[in-house]
């Protein structure tokens, strides 16, 4: 079907076309209908269905046969190391950090706060919280504490989840002691947090308050998925706050997992068992989107990176990822291409890989100038699409 046809059945039957769309969803209940515009202007999505993500995202791809397959590959010049997670081994693991929080009283309807760098247990706690039906609120992990403490007011977060630092090219950005001055300067205090101890820096737990990551997790019951109805809130995420107080944007359940799922194939031209990567962060609406939710609700593989696009070690990072992992789609910003034009622009670094996965490249994320995209047309030979969005409307 060209894309013609189903622009022009999306917009002769739109009703139609989404509750088609809406059956590549496992759901607890399924929806009446697509729209709800009863409180128009304020519309809503497959509002009556009763469905939970995680099970969407993880399990229902270990139910369909598919447990081996890696479901997160994470890939981290700075420590340099690489390691992958089955759709198996992320059911378990987030089954369990979805017990120990629900043990420690975490419900449906209850805000975590998640302040992580870019490694799989980001993931893990974004998934588990959907697992239980909490509402999980990522902050950009080494947001200054003035930041964190502003968003920890607004949410009011039952649980904050926090590794203990974060990995930049040459130094540690040191999270815990960030996260200590937020809670201090904060009106609202969370009940706990879980602090996951990374080895490059073991942070100093608060007698009381902070649980460790491992922990905590110990001899507890793992979490089933707890079905929400399709209006449940997913997330709250903030947008950066350049005027006033940062903006609470919430996205619902139902619409988020159908979206999302049909975009993977739509506009990313990926399916199961695909390799796709979105480089950007868990902190950012891409990372949510197309780092954690997105690929492993269409049962792909996700890359879950820390570096940087030149430094880590050099300019042709991006390019040993695409070969290394079989990339097939690959989403960035402009920024990061521009990093690379300016640090190798006869595209020297390229000659050195195998790029024949690759089958586009997505820009999102600020403004694409026709040089930065006509560079990367030119050096990779496969087509740039250069797509709007923002963290309000959650995807392309």
């Amino acid at each position: 079907m060209s894309y013609a046809d189903v622009y022009r059945r999306s917009i002769d039957d739109p009703e139609g076309f989404w509750m088609e769309q809406a059956q590549a969803i496992d759901w607890v209940a399924p929806p009446s209908k697509a729209l709800f515009g009863d409180n128009a202007p304020l519309y809503e999505w497959f509002k009556d269905a009763r469905v939970n993500t995680c099970w969407n995202a993880v399990d229902r791809h270990v139910e369909a046969g598919r447990g081996d397959q890696l479901a997160i590959i994470h890939d981290s010049p700075i420590t340099h190391s690489t390691k992958g997670i089955t759709y198996r081994e992320l059911r378990d693991r987030v089954a369990s950090l979805a017990g120990a929080l629900r043990a420690k009283g975490v419900e449906k309807g209850d805000r975590v706060i998640i302040y992580m760098p870019m490694i799989p247990e980001a993931l893990e706690a974004m998934l588990a919280c959907a697992r239980l039906g909490a509402v999980h609120s990522v902050v950009f992990g080494g947001f200054a504490a003035h930041e964190l403490a502003v968003r920890i007011d607004d949410c009011q977060p039952k649980a904050i989840i926090a590794a203990s630092c974060g990995l930049e090219p040459g130094r540690v950005v040191h999270y815990k002691p960030l996260l200590d001055g937020a809670i201090e300067a904060a009106r609202h205090k969370p009940d706990f947090t879980v602090i996951f101890q990374r080895e490059q820096e073991v942070a100093k737990l608060t007698e009381g308050r902070d649980v460790a990551w491992h922990t905590f997790q110990y001899g507890v019951e793992p979490a089933d998925c707890v079905p929400v109805s399709g209006d449940h809130p997913a997330y709250i995420l903030y947008t950066s706050g350049t005027t006033g107080q940062p903006k609470g944007v919430v996205r619902p359940t139902a619409g988020h997992l159908v979206a999302l799922n049909w975009s993977m194939k739509g506009l990313y031209n990926v399916e199961a068992g695909d390799v796709f990567w979105a480089a950007s962060d868990v902190g950012w609406v891409v990372g949510h989107s197309y780092i954690c939710y997105g690929p492993l609700i269409a049962g792909c593989t996700t890359i879950v990176f820390e570096g940087k696009p030149v430094g880590t070690p050099d300019a042709g990072t991006f390019w040993r990822v695409i070969q290394n992992h079989k990339v097939k789609s690959f989403f960035t910003a402009p920024t990061a291409l521009r990093a690379i034009k300016r640090e190798d622009p006869n595209g020297e670094f390229l000659k050195d890989y195998n790029l024949k996965n690759l089958q586009t490249l997505y820009l999102a994320g600020e403004r694409a100038d026709p040089a930065t995209v006509e560079w990367a047309q030119e050096k990779l030979g496969v087509p740039v699409v250069d797509h709007w969005w923002q963290t309000e409307t959650g995807w392309a």
